[in-house]
């Protein structure tokens, strides 16, 4: 079965609880690394996390045989994926250094059970990229409130103490270029060939023998199309010369793509009917195609037909279609493209939770957010949020959940609204609410502000992870204050 963690030290391996970590240092690694090690070392902490743990991945069946998805991957334990990739998350870094600092980082080396002078294990790249990747959001939220509660027992706060929330939303990128639809259709077509030249291939199929030169010659209409502005002289004549040009070269682009969709098309019915190929290999092209005609019908109804298209039809990435056009009124930052996610955090700078907003707004938001709280943390006494979040019904929603929820009204308040307003508690709650800009600063900077995984599902696990990190990185700092300020007495007694 796979382990945990090693239970048995081998020559030259050293107990996590023995490893030294010096408290002076401000980089983030020995930060995180603190955190980690007091997890392991508290019994209560370590039990509930192993257990967590214990349900992450599949177990690998007795004997020999080949790796699936169903028997597990063999090799890192659980306690080391945890510790890479909160590791991955905290210094913002990418899988190949990751693979460095669990290769050659003698203190990581420590912290995931290996010696620290012998030659192995050394893990490659891909192994981390398969293993790393194996967390859902649901069981690191599980992880990230045992954190929570670790740090809430560091900082010698009791259970029962209230606490004060503050809540705020920000955008988090997913990892896409700027969208314009004839980009799209060439992202979409490009994947059209290249899918359908690599089933051919795998079944001797001639037809898409020219694969790279369909593509080149894909491009090269896109950039037509592209690089041809509309005219800004004052001729009229001059301008509808140059429209009708901008017209003929779409009506190029788009002839030329169609008949490259139309040549994929029948190569699928050749390799399904003609060479048997099942159903379930045709999935990704199926995809490629419906994007592709979907861009083509909206770069006809744009260019040639002069309609508008509503945002509701748009999509903005034919790779990670969860994107969203997100437009809030920053100064220097007119859209952003990717999701909106809710935190949540405390007075001791923890992130308490977190909601990955999908199709959703801030004042929809609401009221799941603070149910999600009180449902974990009972002692919450009141929540913060900015007008954002105000509408009437949260407004009475969220008096029924929280003891005192601080919400500022948009517009003109009553008599009743401006006395609750300028009341001591909410003014001095409202005053520290942009403390909440901290936690996601921190966030931004520790991983969290471009998402490299692809998919909605490595979305929501990188979101879920970055706050686990965060947490850990915050622990790890209390407890290596904690260290430093011990050290200094134990130097002042012996001198």
């Amino acid at each position: 079965m796979r382990e945990l963690i090693k239970s048995q030290l081998q020559l030259g391996e050293q107990d996590i609880g023995a490893i030294h970590i010096d408290a002076r240092s401000r980089d983030d690694i020995p930060r995180l690394l603190r955190g980690l090690q007091f997890i392991y070392t508290t019994p209560e902490l370590r039990e509930q996390v192993f257990a967590i743990l214990s349900e992450v991945l599949p177990q690998r069946p007795n004997g020999e045989g080949p790796v699936s998805a169903t028997n597990g991957r063999p090799g890192m334990t659980q306690w080391s994926i945890l510790v890479l990739s909160t590791l991955r998350l905290g210094l913002n870094t990418d899988y190949d250094r990751t693979t460095e600092l669990a290769n050659q980082h003698r203190t990581v080396r420590q912290m995931l059970g290996h010696s620290d002078w012998s030659d192995g294990p050394l893990w490659h790249v891909q192994t981390l990229k398969d293993n790393l990747r194996l967390f859902t959001p649901e069981v690191l939220e599980r992880i990230n409130q045992v954190v929570v509660e670790a740090g809430h027992n560091a900082r010698k706060k009791s259970p029962d103490d209230a606490l004060e929330v503050r809540c705020d939303s920000f955008v988090v990128e997913t990892n896409v270029h700027y969208p314009t639809d004839i980009n799209l259709l060439a992202d979409a077509i490009r994947k059209v060939i290249a899918t359908s030249a690599a089933l051919s291939e795998t079944e001797g199929l001639s037809d898409w023998r020219q694969s790279a030169d369909n593509q080149r010659c894909v491009k090269k209409a896109y950039r037509r199309a592209q690089q041809l502005k509309r005219s800004s002289a004052k001729d009229p004549d001059k301008r509808a010369a140059r429209q009708e040009q901008i017209r003929e070269a779409h009506a190029d682009y788009l002839a030329l793509c169609e008949g490259f969709l139309e040549r994929a098309k029948l190569t699928r019915i050749k390799l399904q009917h003609g060479f048997g190929l099942p159903e379930a290999m045709f999935s990704a092209l199926d995809d490629d195609v419906a994007h592709a005609e979907r861009q083509i019908d909206q770069i006809r109804r744009r260019v040639l037909q002069g309609e508008r298209i509503p945002h509701s039809e748009k999509v903005f990435s034919i790779f990670e279609p969860h994107t969203e056009w997100i437009s809030k009124g920053k100064a220097g930052v007119p859209v952003e493209l990717g999701l909106r996610v809710t935190v949540s955090e405390d007075p001791f700078g923890f992130v308490l939770n977190h909601r990955v907003m999908q199709g959703e707004t801030d004042d929809q938001v609401a009221v799941p957010v603070v149910k999600d709280l009180a449902r974990r943390y009972p002692s919450i006494a009141s929540a913060s949020f900015d007008k954002g979040y105000h509408s009437p019904a949260n407004q009475q929603r969220l008096a029924e959940v929280v003891d005192f929820p601080v919400l500022p009204k948009k517009g003109k308040c009553s008599a009743s609204e401006h006395a609750r307003e300028h009341s001591p508690r909410f003014e001095r709650l409202r005053r520290r609410h942009s403390a909440v800009e901290s936690a996601i600063n921190a966030l931004e900077a520790h991983g969290l502000d471009r998402c490299p995984d692809h998919g909605i599902d490595g979305f929501k696990r990188y979101v879920a992870l970055a706050v686990v990190a965060r947490n850990l990185h915050r622990l790890g700092a209390i407890l290596l204050a904690q260290d430093a300020e011990q050290e200094k007495r134990e130097r002042k007694r012996a001198a």
